[in-house]
């Protein structure tokens, strides 16, 4: 069984959810960044960590390529077209999303008050706006690669509710309503209420 390392309102809940829709077992240990529960896992302290016997995986899309690959689900497979337009995708969503709303945390609560700049959160906020119409703009089936959903669409959907949770404008009505599909999903709802318990 694997061992989620994380705090609920972090990268963690995008493995969390992503092992429930694979339907595979999993513990969570909700530890905070740079805890001492979570420096246990990984010494400079980031989140999540995976556990999986002997080995602790870290970085939340490292950890969901290695589950996709292991199991065979919610990717494309190694070595094909297909894969490559995936990891494109999932490159393209951390430099246009994670990266934005990182570097807005960093400038909001991260880093010590004399280190934040809060006047850059408005140019972050308009880039995401810019980057969400983009990523609309390409959508074509039910998930981003088309018929059949990866973690990119997790990676996506995640990005865009800390979106909301950090202030940013709300999305387009397009990217909203597909995000709001990926959240009716079971999987989605069983990771919350694990959470939850």
């Amino acid at each position: 069984m694997y061992t989620v390392v994380g705090a609920i309102k972090s990268r963690a809940f995008r493995v969390m959810w992503m092992l429930e829709e694979m339907g595979l077992e999993y513990a969570h240990i909700d530890a905070g960044p740079r805890s001492d529960e979570a420096k246990k896992y990984n010494p400079s302290g980031k989140i999540p960590a995976l556990v999986d016997g002997d080995e602790v995986l870290t970085d939340s899309v490292a950890i969901m390529t290695y589950l996709g690959d292991k199991h065979g689900q919610l990717t494309a497979p190694a070595g094909t077209p297909a894969r490559a337009r995936q990891d494109a995708m999932t490159f393209w969503l951390i430099d246009e999303f994670d990266a934005i709303l990182w570097a807005a945390a960093k400038h909001s609560f991260v880093f010590p008050e004399d280190r934040r700049v809060p006047e850059i959160k408005d140019s972050l906020k308009a880039e995401f706006a810019r980057s969400a119409d983009l990523l609309a703009e390409r959508l074509e089936g039910p998930f981003l690669m088309g018929d059949q959903m990866t973690h990119a669409d997790i990676l996506a959907c995640h990005c865009l509710n800390w979106s909301i949770g950090a202030g940013f404008p709300r999305l387009n009505d397009k990217l909203a309503d597909w995000a709001k599909g990926l959240r009716d999903r079971d999987a989605f709802k069983a990771a919350q209420a694990k959470v939850a318990s």
